[in-house]
């Protein structure tokens, strides 16, 4: 029998490292929220130390006795955190277009997550982690192979989410509690998994020995046409209907049984039964860093609603935020992107202002997230504090904004706007789910080693540079990001019908067409950025500020006047120069 590559690899830091971080925010727009029919999902991949690859999961047909190996996990302590085993290998698989990392730059090493496939099907994830003893060391399957096996296997959003509760039923889930949004040209829906624990004795209702690994508690939720939702690091479906629909809202057998099993939901009690309180822990200190989130994409939707922030600041009694809502207007590709370059400004916890912005509005807070005062620290009574976490962060390591199209051929119709490192100062560029290859600056880079060469070191670079004088250095950078983006939204119609045409005659030329196009305008944003770098690299050095004749000034940038205000308030004599003596 002939040796394929099927391992694929998932390593335990990926797995576990993410909830700490309260990392990644989901919006989904629905066909009728969208000014063009689009169906759009977002995903920001935010997680420290993160050096995505561009990839492509090449479609391939396999034997009938194929399988996957998956290898077992160990913790640094030597604990088995996932037991080996295999998955049986489907006939035929389809293109996907993912991401890939490696701690040694091999394409062998690291994770793999799917993004978009060749039929327009989109997907990404926010984990909310849930409550720690669902974790199941037994279960076989991640997150991240849920999402790339379904995108391998899956013609429509609905076939991918049944591909993914397959697979966690026969083979047991292993990951922790996991909102994974899933499009494609006609729907959008919220998938939320979480395990059942080290004990196997309860599952979903399997039979023929398929719970030897354990089950999980799932529930899937369409967005309504004409909507838009939202999810970011909390369980995000609530209340769920007494019987399944899987037009609208439908569950695992086990869903209220495992709760009562474990004595978190009595069905005697007349008590409502939520998801979201069930098998997540929701408290005061996640609300604040993810509740956040879903309100400022809400307040900035729909302002006509007057969404207020009482719940995500842990306000007692305050109204939940809403599954979904009708946006005020129609939204644009671009509106969407907008939606992700947030840092709550214009609120009164505007990222960009205050004490804590520092003297030139620099809208990061270096984590951690939570902190008490240096006295504090080993008082567990003590006050604890939070910063604000927005939408865009600068630990992202990729995100993307995907369109998945009913009025357009899917090699066409699919696309992924994807930038790398923080959204708020990237640029994205068009990615077609047809396409046979991707930019090779977008394939190259290890957290280990700078490079001049990967598209994500120069980024990186760029972004943080850009954080020693906000205010003056990062109009820079959205100048250029605005140029760029604007020259990728005004060809999208007439690249699009171009491709569209070749495809009714020829579709390989259509596929060379979009890869030509696609790499062509990756490396042109790579190498406009590389320029960009060494501008800002020699515009703004020492605090000094070069002029338009290429000279440095004698004097420096000086400090705002209101941070200067602020430093003589709490050193009012320090700074003071004597009056001079007139000798009179």
């Amino acid at each position: 029998m002939k040796t394929l590559p099927l391992t694929i690899l998932f390593p335990a830091a990926f797995l576990f490292a993410v909830p700490a971080a309260f990392a990644c925010t989901n919006v989904l727009v629905t066909k009728g929220a969208s000014a063009d029919g689009s169906v759009m999902i977002t995903y920001t991949a935010d997680s420290a130390g993160s050096c995505p690859r561009l990839t492509i999961f090449p479609a391939a047909e396999y034997p009938a006795d194929a399988v996957i190996d998956v290898p077992e996990l160990k913790d640094k302590e030597g604990k088995i955190i996932r037991a080996a085993g295999k998955i049986k290998q489907v006939a035929k698989t389809f293109q996907v277009i993912g991401t890939t990392e490696g701690d040694s730059g091999s394409d062998t090493s690291g994770w793999k997550m799917g993004c978009i496939n060749e039929h327009q099907v989109a997907m990404a994830e926010t984990t909310f982690g849930g409550k720690e003893e669902l974790h199941n060391p037994a279960g076989l399957v991640n997150y991240p192979m849920l999402i790339t096996l379904a995108l391998q296997r899956a013609k429509t959003a609905r076939e991918a989410i049944d591909v993914m509760i397959g697979l966690a039923e026969e083979y047991g889930y292993n990951d922790e509690g996991e909102s994974i949004s899933v499009a494609d040209k006609n729907e959008a829906w919220v998938f939320e998994i979480v395990g059942t624990g080290k004990s196997i004795a309860t599952g979903n209702g399997s039979q023929n020995g398929k719970q030897a690994r354990g089950g999980a508690v799932w529930v899937a939720r369409k967005v309504p046409d004409g909507e838009i939702s939202v999810h970011a690091n909390q369980a995000r479906i609530g209340e769920i209907p007494e019987k399944p629909n899987r037009d609208e809202c439908f569950y695992s057998g086990n869903i209220r049984s495992f709760a009562a099993e474990k004595g978190w939901y009595d069905p005697k009690s007349g008590q409502e039964f939520r998801f979201d309180e069930m098998y997540d822990e929701i408290t005061p200190k996640s609300k604040r860093v993810c509740a956040s989130r879903v309100w400022s994409v809400l307040r900035r939707a729909a302002p006509s609603q007057n969404f207020s922030p009482d719940y995500h600041r842990g306000i007692a009694g305050a109204k939940r935020y809403p599954w979904s809502i009708k946006p005020d207007k129609k939204l644009t590709t671009r509106d969407v992107i907008a939606l992700k370059r947030d840092h709550f400004e214009g609120t009164e916890f505007d990222m960009t202002q205050g004490i804590d912005a520092g003297e030139y509005g620099l809208p990061r807070r270096w984590r951690p997230l939570y902190w008490k005062l240096e006295e504090d620290k080993d008082n567990e009574n003590a006050q604890e504090y939070s910063w604000e976490r927005p939408i865009s962060t600068q630990q992202t390591g990729f995100s993307m904004v995907t369109q998945s199209r009913a009025n357009l051929p899917d090699a066409v119709g699919g696309v992924m706007w994807y930038g790398v490192d923080d959204n708020y100062l990237s640029c994205y560029f068009p990615v077609y789910c047809g396409i046979t290859d991707v930019p090779k600056s977008f394939t190259i880079g290890t957290i280990k080693e700078f490079s001049w060469d990967s598209a994500w070191w120069i980024f990186n670079l760029t972004a943080n540079y850009a954080n020693l004088k906000y205010a003056r250095i990062a109009p820079e950078i959205i100048a250029v990001q605005k140029e760029l983006e604007d020259k990728f939204f005004s060809l999208q119609k007439s690249v699009e019908q171009t491709a569209a045409a070749l495809l009714q005659t020829d579709a390989e030329q259509a596929k060379r067409y979009l890869t030509d196009y696609t790499v062509t305008q990756g490396e042109m944003v790579t190498a406009r950025w590389k320029q960009l770098a060494v501008h800002i690299f020699t515009k703004f050095n020492d605090g000094y500020i070069r002029g338009t004749d290429g000279k440095y000034p004698k004097e420096g940038d000086p400090y705002p006047d209101p941070w200067l205000r602020r430093v003589l308030k709490e050193k009012p004599e320090q700074f003071k120069l004597p009056k001079p003596d007139t000798g009179k």
